[in-house]
């Protein structure tokens, strides 16, 4: 980010009247005006951009008053500017968190939202007036909401179940609390922020966690995202829930599915097996002739549902084969399978 010299770009000296900017900005706009210079249309487009930006600030009384504040704490206030930028390029690398918590405080260049440079987009975007003159058509209007926010909230099936409150940390861009997010502070640079207006900071939240909540959900909490800037109203934060495999419970929707080991003799000649279920064991009657990997319904023992009620639960019922028989069993299974034999 390089620095501007408004004055000099204007030709006006520092304590210029507001008649004589307007003037020497009237003067040069018709000079570099891109209609004026079919020739050589990129030099008059860059030359006009420069003579507007410099006008918007120096035409306007706040943003002057900014401009004429940074003097020698400029550097500091670069390196602030340059700290924030680096915090939202890490921070969008990482996937976290999401989208634009700069809003107001857009990067440089055509890609801004002023269409100025950077230079302009860190320090006066949120400044004084906004699209005010022919020197900015289409630009937006002085309030701007902030950006949303998004990260992630590892959860564990059990939590998934209990919901409830859990808590949040991360680290957010905001308006500077000093100076209120105008980078002046007794007419003179925020000793803070260093004239940015905005601050990096680590903010707590506890988020309500909906019991039931799937992987991959989005939790919204509003007003809770990026600063607004010119009195807009803040963004949004949203919590993705990632919720962890679970080393008991098989999810599918609302459904939950757990295997069940149980002896063949239970499958046989019937019985009973203790069942996990995610609020304790409980007793499930096995069938006499049940088959291998049969699922049995307990209703209303999966998950919580968003809306009410709650899912299933499945139980795969394994049978267990003993690895190793003594004489005296192998003789029995010899007999039975006789018996089947003789039957068919």
């Amino acid at each position: 980010m390089n620095y501007k010299d408004y004055y000099k770009i204007l030709g006006v000296p520092k304590g210029a009247a507001e008649k004589d900017i307007k003037s020497a900005y009237r003067k040069l706009a018709r000079k570099w005006h891109p209609d004026a210079n079919p020739g050589k249309p990129k030099e008059a487009e860059e030359k006009f951009k420069e003579i507007s930006e410099a006008y918007e600030v120096l035409g306007d009384t706040e943003k002057r008053r900014k401009y004429d504040a940074l003097g020698s704490d400029w550097e500091n206030a670069q390196r602030q500017a340059d700290a924030q930028r680096r915090y939202r390029s890490a921070a969008q690398g990482a996937g976290q968190p999401q989208g634009d918590p700069f809003a107001g405080m857009h990067q440089g260049g055509a890609g801004g939202a002023s269409g100025f440079s950077d230079f302009f987009d860190s320090f006066f975007s949120g400044v004084g007036r906004r699209g005010a003159g022919p020197s900015a058509p289409g630009r937006s209007p002085f309030a701007e909401r902030g950006g949303d926010l998004e990260t992630e909230i590892d959860l564990t099936l059990a939590d998934a179940f209990a919901g409830g409150s859990r808590p949040v940390a991360l680290q957010i861009d905001d308006a500077c609390p000093r100076c209120g997010g105008t980078g002046v502070a007794n007419n003179t640079i925020c000793p803070q922020c260093h004239g940015t207006g905005r601050m990096i900071h680590t903010k707590k939240f506890d988020v309500n966690v909906p019991k039931g909540v799937r992987d991959g959900q989005r939790i919204r909490l509003a007003g809770q995202g990026g600063a607004g800037v010119g009195g807009g109203p803040n963004g949004d934060l949203f919590i993705v829930a990632h919720v962890k495999p679970d080393a008991k419970f098989e999810r599918r929707g609302d459904d939950l599915y757990v295997d069940a080991p149980v002896e063949i003799y239970d499958l046989v000649l019937g019985g009973e097996a203790r069942v996990a279920t995610m609020t304790g064991d409980v007793s499930v009657t096995i069938p006499a002739g049940t088959q291998n990997n049969k699922l049995l319904r307990l209703g209303g023992k999966g998950m919580p549902k968003i809306k009410g009620g709650f899912g299933d639960l499945y139980v795969r019922l394994i049978g267990h084969l003993p690895s190793t028989l003594t004489p005296r069993e192998r003789e029995l299974y010899e007999e039975l399978a006789s018996l089947r034999t003789v039957g068919a």
